[in-house]
């Protein structure tokens, strides 16, 4: 039983039993307590708004959680303004309402579904009359805003529930804090879109979206058929099809281009676009650059939808300075007031040992670290070496240590030893083969991902670069260095003494600066140009099916 109280004298004691009562019930109850009610001389339109507004609020049918939970707040929060409407002036829907309404139609700007919100069923509710009509539509209206508004404010799902490598708490908002703002509002449908993401990186998207959808509209871009590798300095029908690609994607010029030699600016354009797909720039269109140049509009649209849900997790304020490395582009960037200072390619997680996405903050620099060697990686890679040579990791300055008592590895009984026990630890010292390289860069976090040096250099010229064991390796560590400690006044020259030493120091930030390990397969620069990238770790598809994504996303 729920005691629900009203403003002046009128006090219900309305029994919700069951979540699957129908309205007919709760009415009777109402209607029922209403007449009990002695001395009262209630004002009939009064008493008929209270019961059609009770009777459409508690009802509750087969609801998720969380539509409970939002479906009670709502409740909750028109009981306390004494059930007073926010759509509805004179017995008539609002002109705000009637905007909301057309927000809710054109979800699909912001990579949403309208028939989430009931946009297509709120329209013709405008015409309802009478209470039970006009309340239907106030709490429909509510219902509807509500969900769309925190589906703007921390996206359609919780990351870190469709998939646990994904660490990210999206700031949400109460369905009564968000219909108090709405109340409060001189422009409603302004403060409604307001609980999207206010970043020029959102806009940026929705623009493109917008620009996908007209595509779509004309039946989809120009498909190049297949054939052998098409290469600079070859004549080929296909040349004249390519060029029409490659004007649609606004990588080329309509009038930059003739004939069926596939030379001059066509070759550049498809450079370009290789360089938007993150693939090899080498103008040869091969099987993976035809791939991307056929992948569909629909295709593309989803993967867009699927980026905008991930932007709308992340927060607006990266910080300033701020790191921010994609694992999907396999790049780091530094940015400060807003503009990129320093940006490098980088190795990541292998798909068996996928970086997460999360966010902390660096502290400090080490300068000519050890490896502790981590445990799986001991037991799983190095013990089975050992096992046949307890002396295989000595050319390479491993020490075996139990506590802090350095061993003779010959003298280790590693055949007694398995991933389920290993009761020592390996340690690498500080030198030319040590697998941190000459500097790591420390955001301690609960993953023990770091950002360091490595002496894997040939990998980076890789256009794939997934190799590590989940943290981030940067080709020029002494490069990044000399962005994050320059800000504190550090010189290169004084970095370099540091590293010369050979021995391990620690440099710490005067200030911690955030860092953001995010996952976007789709992003719009500022300059315009639309990036693409495969989803190596599977997590578009996850997203998709989590989100109910019709289209196929590869």
């Amino acid at each position: 039983m729920r005691q629900i109280l009203k403003s002046g004298c009128l006090a219900l004691a309305i029994a919700v039993l069951s979540t699957t009562l129908h309205a007919e019930t709760i009415g009777t109850i109402i209607k029922e307590n209403i007449s009990a009610q002695p001395g009262e001389e209630s004002d009939a339109q009064s008493t008929d708004w209270y019961f059609a507004m009770q009777g459409r609020l508690n009802l509750i049918e087969n609801r998720l959680v969380s539509d409970i939970q939002r479906t009670e707040e709502i409740a909750l929060w028109y009981e306390e303004r004494d059930y007073a409407p926010i759509w509805i002036v004179d017995g008539k829907p609002t002109r705000s309402a009637q905007e909301v309404i057309f927000a809710l139609l054109t979800a699909y700007e912001d990579g949403l579904v309208p028939v989430e919100y009931q946009a297509a069923v709120m329209y013709p509710k405008l015409s309802q009359e009478g209470d039970e009509g006009l309340a239907d539509f106030e709490v429909s209206l509510s219902q509807s805003v509500t969900l769309y508004g925190q589906h703007l404010r921390s996206g359609r799902v919780n990351p870190n529930r469709i998939n646990r490598e994904l660490v990210l708490y999206p700031k949400e908002i109460s369905a009564d804090r968000l219909l108090q703002q709405l109340a409060d509002s001189d422009n409603q449908l302004e403060t409604l879109h307001s609980f999207a993401p206010r970043t020029v990186r959102y806009e940026r998207m929705k623009k493109h979206l917008q620009h996908l959808t007209v595509w779509r509209a004309k039946g989809g871009w120009t498909k190049v058929p297949e054939g052998e590798s098409l290469k600079p300095g070859m004549s080929d029908p296909r040349v004249a099809v390519l060029r029409q690609r490659l004007i649609e994607s606004r990588d080329l010029p309509e009038d930059a281009h003739e004939g069926d030699l596939y030379d001059g600016s066509l070759v550049n354009a498809l450079k370009y676009f290789q360089f938007r797909m993150g693939l090899e720039a080498d103008g040869v269109v091969g099987p993976a650059t035809l791939a991307q140049l056929n992948t569909s509009v629909e295709e593309r649209i989803a993967q867009v939808e699927l980026n905008l849900e991930r932007r709308r997790w992340m927060q607006a304020d990266f910080g300033d300075p701020h790191i921010l490395v994609n694992l999907a582009d396999q790049v780091i960037k530094v940015v400060k007031n807003a503009k990129t200072i320093y940006a490098e390619v980088t190795q990541v997680g292998r798909p068996y040992y996928r970086t997460p996405v999360f966010s902390d903050e660096m502290e400090y620099l080490e300068f000519n670290p050890y490896w502790n060697v981590p445990y799986s990686i001991a037991t799983k890679e190095y013990l089975p070496k050992l096992k046949k040579n307890p002396y295989a990791l000595q050319s390479k300055a491993f020490r075996v240590l139990a506590k802090d008592k350095v061993l003779d590895p010959g003298q280790v009984p590693w055949h007694s030893y398995s991933q389920g026990e290993f009761p020592v630890r390996l340690r690498q010292d500080p030198g030319p083969s040590n697998a941190l390289g000459r500097v790591k860069f420390m955001f301690p976090n609960e993953f023990s991902i770091y950002i360091h040096d490595t002496p894997a250099q040939s990998k980076f010229d890789r256009e794939s670069r997934y190799f590590s064991h989940g943290c981030i390796r940067v080709q020029n560590p002494f490069g990044l260095a000399e962005a994050l400690l320059g800000m504190q006044g550090m010189s290169r020259s004084e970095i370099d003494a540091i590293a010369n030493t050979g021995k391990r120091k620690i440099v710490k930030l005067k200030n911690k600066i955030p860092v953001h390990v995010i996952y976007l397969t789709a992003w719009v620069n500022k300059d315009g140009a639309v990036h693409y990238r495969r989803d190596v770790y599977g997590r578009d598809t996850i997203l998709a099916k989590a989100l109910l994504v019709d289209a196929k996303i590869e």
